[in-house]
């Protein structure tokens, strides 16, 4: 059984040097260059626990019990359905070494080993994992790696990064606050690369390198309007590199339609683990092995609960994208979205009393930018009406909640207004 490192990152989306962004990532470049690089990578949910928990469980939010936030009351349905407990039983060694996020309290993930830390920046996580991997793991480990980068709230921009000669991301207008912004995420994300660096670095140096598997992504799209808590590709896609001897390696990108919840059984077939029979997803193994350019038709994503409740299912193909949204909103969900000088751009030109669209459907083709909806045009109907049956067999088969009327949060969970402006303010408990 190969050793597996699984790194990852908050909040990076794909704004990483590999996907040809203004982002200097020149470690997590490398590693793409040795491994394979998947450019058409989505979540599950473009909200932190929703995204890591249908990842570690291979399957939907809704599925797993993962509606919401788990710093604010909500969890999984049933811990032994994490990866970390699956590989555990099946004879890995599992440690925890800096950010996770399904959990309130991270012994309830069921790691045979978590290293206490200060935080979870990379100053704090890098060296850790670093020491771990040189101190000659029992083996075969599976190491979760957490960064808090590129996490709000970022750090002052730093050379040579400045919002004079950088770009706005792309949901967003070309505006110097905008801008200055994003010089703000780009430091951060070299920050990310110089822990992952390190990271790699010890890797190599123990000798484990031509045994390992390492995994590197995030969980969602940037903290940015528009982009992370959105459906969109703009908070949906994802970076997802794998490298490991053999089918992994290569600098090869692959192009096939992947969700989050197709690394569980990924590992399941690598590692010759009988498949759990609650996977939702589909091994990449196909993908990796040149036997297939695809192993999704569709892939499907979601948004429950983030700071406050705010309801939306979408089903994505290579060529549409359909969301739909479970509310009767006449305003935006303010506190779903971080605070940021990018927010108050925003919300200066009016954000806060335009109306969100019931229905969206976009022609990746065409609108690669997912900007023109095209679900009321009459030549589209038929699009349409597809679309929307390929959601409902997937609500219904992964029996969604949202079937049967407004999910409830657990008693205890904390949440936000959704009429109120920000995630930061007060929180009211549901009974």
């Amino acid at each position: 059984m190969l050793n597996i490192l699984y790194i990852h990152s908050h909040d990076s989306g794909r704004y990483l040097q590999p996907y040809g962004l203004p982002v200097q990532t020149p470690h997590i470049q490398k590693l793409a260059e040795e491994g394979v690089l998947f450019r058409q990578a989505f979540c599950a949910a473009p909200t932190c626990s929703p995204s890591r928990a249908a990842l570690l469980t291979g399957q939907s939010p809704h599925s797993s019990g993962m509606l919401g936030l788990a710093h604010r009351g909500f969890r999984l349905n049933d811990y032994r359905q994490h990866l970390a407990q699956v590989l555990g039983a099946a004879g890995c060694h599992t440690t925890l070494i800096g950010t996770q996020h399904e959990a309130r309290d991270p012994a309830m993930i069921g790691y045979h080993q978590i290293l206490a830390l200060d935080g979870g920046s990379a100053r704090d996580v890098a060296p850790a994992a670093a020491r771990f991997l040189r101190e000659g793991p029992s083996q075969p480990f599976f190491l979760s790696v957490g960064f808090s980068e590129t996490h709000r709230e970022f750090p002052e921009p730093e050379p040579p990064f400045d919002g004079r000669y950088n770009r706005a991301p792309l949901p967003l207008p070309d505006q110097p606050e905008v801008r200055r912004d994003f010089a703000a995420y780009q430091t951060s994300a070299r920050r990310l690369d110089e822990g992952v660096g390190e990271v790699l670095e010890a890797l190599e140096a123990s000798g484990l390198a031509g045994a390992t598997l390492v995994i590197s992504t995030t969980d969602h799209g940037l903290a940015f309007p528009g982009m992370k808590c959105n459906l969109t590709s703009h908070g949906t896609g994802v970076s997802l590199i794998l490298r490991a001897p053999r089918h992994f390696a290569g600098g090869r990108v692959l192009d096939g339609l992947v969700s989050h919840i197709d690394l569980f059984p990924t590992l399941c077939e690598l590692a010759g683990i009988a498949r759990p029979a609650w996977l939702q997803g589909k091994s990449l193994m196909p993908l990796l092995r040149g036997e297939a350019r695809e192993v999704n038709e569709e892939i499907f994503a979601e948004v429950t609960f983030h700071a406050a409740e705010e309801p939306q299912r979408g089903v994505r193909t290579q060529r549409y994208q359909y969301i739909r949204r479970f509310d009767d909103r006449q305003t935006p969900v303010l506190p779903n979205c971080d605070d940021s000088p990018s927010k108050e751009v925003w919300v200066k030109s009016g954000w806060a009393t335009r109306p969100p669209q019931a229905e969206q459907l976009y022609d990746l083709v065409f609108d690669p930018n997912e900007a023109c909806n095209l679900a009321g045009r009459p030549e589209m109907a038929g699009v349409l009406e597809e679309m929307r049956a390929r959601l409902r067999r997937w609500m219904e088969t992964t029996g969604d909640p949202l079937l049967q009327g407004r999910v409830r949060a657990p008693a205890g969970a904390q949440l936000n207004d959704p009429d109120r402006y920000s995630p930061s303010e007060p929180t009211f408990t549901v009974d």
